[in-house]
């Protein structure tokens, strides 16, 4: 028998699956979602939403679930496929980023709720002034709860390249995390 090969992130991307896909909302979901239809998205249709999300702005799951739900005319967009999808497309842009390509789907530009946004700067001043902007934003609250927290990289955390510049320069770099509300 045959090794199955395994496809890469943007050939699953790329596969609908005969999505998208409209359907009632049977009585094992009416306690969770309502009555009315819900929407199946197609793959693409999650990445082609996320690649809206401008610079300097963010996006939830949430968010692409009400546009889907619109333009399919239905009650929702499932919850579960619609955050599976986000995930396949971030790896598909972070593939497509290995192989070189510099305009990739900006899938940090997303975030579930309750999800995380992180920053690192090589710059006290800059670093302050981004916690005062997110912080006026409402959408945030900030994590920290002691100086270590924002002076220390979190171990789940890769190096990033501000903190590569921050070091070099003799430097300690900025660590700030917000959780989304």
């Amino acid at each position: 028998m045959a090794a199955k090969t395994k496809r890469s992130w943007r050939e699953k991307l790329a596969d609908s699956k005969d999505f998208p896909k409209v359907a009632n909302i049977d009585c094992t979901k009416t306690k969770r979602w309502g009555e009315g239809t819900f929407v199946i998205p197609a793959p693409l249709e999650v990445d082609a939403l996320m690649k809206t999300v401008r610079r300097g702005k963010l996006t939830t799951i949430d968010a692409i679930r009400k546009v889907l739900a619109k333009k399919h005319g239905t009650t929702i967009a499932c919850p579960m496929t619609t955050g599976i999808f986000a995930w396949i497309a971030a790896h598909a842009a972070d593939e497509a980023e290995h192989e070189g390509r510099s305009r990739v789907t900006p899938y940090w530009r997303t975030l579930k709720a309750g999800g995380e946004l992180r920053f690192a700067s090589d710059n006290g001043d800059y670093a302050g002034e981004a916690l005062l902007t997110i912080l006026a934003n409402g959408a945030f609250a900030w994590t920290a709860e002691r100086a270590k927290d924002w002076q220390e990289r979190p171990s789940d955390c890769p190096e990033t390249r501000y903190e590569r510049k921050a070091l070099s320069a003799g430097a300690k770099p900025a660590y700030l995390s917000f959780r989304r509300l």
